[in-house]
């Protein structure tokens, strides 16, 4: 395998095996509503194999952060179509991740008047509101009449993902979020069916892509996990318990047929990702997370040692819009600047060069 040589991934078909990792970068509305230059970003990116959107909330309840991109409203819906035919136009492929927050979150940024979670337990710490920082709220745990009705938001999501023209969906089970909170034995301790053992903290996740898949299609659904990478609370640190979890989350996701799984962890080569990935037997992406930059030279080792059909990448994809061109020419490449990652407007965003320029 190589990493320019196309890949199927479901019902994606990909020119390359470079993904644009999903990144959080809130220049969306206060409504929810990405705009022209959401647009722009995404299909200046094009050329790389599959783009994942941002995190985007599948209900005002799930809502993390002030700038954060929803799929509920009429007018959201909208303008993620502009954002799709933007992407299709330039020759793109591109699936939305839904993104269900969970504890993450404070209602002065849900509008609502709660959040909610495996169990009722808050984060130690604080979150950014429009207003300036505040602790993170008690979280009220769903009941199992509520994850009937938590399951549905992800499934009406996936489609109005699809009726804005998306290519398919993934399911953010990472990075501490509500679907990654049912995962871990510290933020769910919950004593019903959906808790207390490995099987039972993995089968809430294995529901809901169930479920989403019979709505759209399980080759335009995929997923993202995040095992052992410790945030927001969300803590791993038993392998056993680790092991046993995440083999339950792939055991139960392998006959769906899904598109993709796609590991997020520091060694995307060693035992724990790698027996995963031959237990689901599908279409696998990694991707090394928050600790490194992927590089160029690890991607390509990835793909070429059959560790992975695909490979995530995050920063580099900010400061690259022709990465994949870049990477194929062992051309120089922009440095990222965080300072504005999660600021507003076109720095940082839009204005970062091409090779032709």
């Amino acid at each position: 395998m190589d990493l320019f040589s196309p890949v199927a991934l479901g019902d994606l078909q990909l020119p390359n095996r470079v993904v644009m990792a999903p990144l959080t970068r809130t220049r969306s509305s206060e409504t929810g509503v990405p705009g022209p230059l959401v647009a722009e970003h995404y299909a200046q990116r094009a050329s790389i194999g599959l783009i994942i959107s941002e995190g985007t909330y599948p209900s005002h309840e799930s809502r993390a952060y002030p700038g954060q991109p929803g799929i509920v409203t009429a007018e959201q819906i909208e303008g993620w179509r502009a954002v799709a035919d933007a992407v299709h136009a330039a020759g793109g492929r591109i699936v939305m991740q839904l993104m269900h927050s969970g504890r993450v979150s404070h209602p002065a940024v849900t509008g609502t008047d709660r959040i909610v979670a495996p169990s009722a337990i808050a984060i130690d710490g604080e979150t950014r509101t429009a207003t300036g920082k505040v602790r993170y709220a008690l979280p009220h745990a769903l009941t199992t009449d509520e994850l009937t009705d938590v399951k549905a938001e992800f499934v009406a999501a996936a489609g109005n993902a699809i009726a804005a023209g998306f290519d398919g969906v993934e399911l953010h089970g990472a990075n501490g979020y509500l679907l990654h909170q049912f995962l871990s034995p510290v933020s769910n301790q919950r004593d019903d069916d959906y808790g207390q053992s490995p099987d039972a903290r993995a089968r809430f996740v294995v529901e809901v892509a169930t479920a989403v898949s019979e709505a759209i299609g399980a080759g335009r659904v995929g997923i993202r996990l995040s095992p052992m990478h410790n945030i927001q609370d969300v803590v791993e640190t038993d392998l056993d318990d680790v092991t046993a979890t995440y083999r339950s989350v792939v055991d139960g996701l392998a006959p769906l047929g899904m598109a993709y799984v796609s590991v997020l962890h520091r060694d995307p080569s060693g035992a724990l990702v790698q027996d995963l990935r031959e237990r689901f037997g599908g279409a696998f992406i990694v991707n090394t997370g928050f600790g490194t930059v992927t590089t160029r030279d690890e991607a390509i080792a990835l793909v070429e040692n059959s560790h992975a059909d695909a490979v995530a990448v995050g920063r580099l994809a900010i400061a690259n819009p022709d990465l994949v061109e870049r990477w194929q020419g062992a051309h120089p490449e922009n440095e990222p600047n965080p300072s504005t990652f999660y600021t507003a407007g076109a720095e940082g965003y839009t204005d970062y060069p091409r090779l032709s320029a």
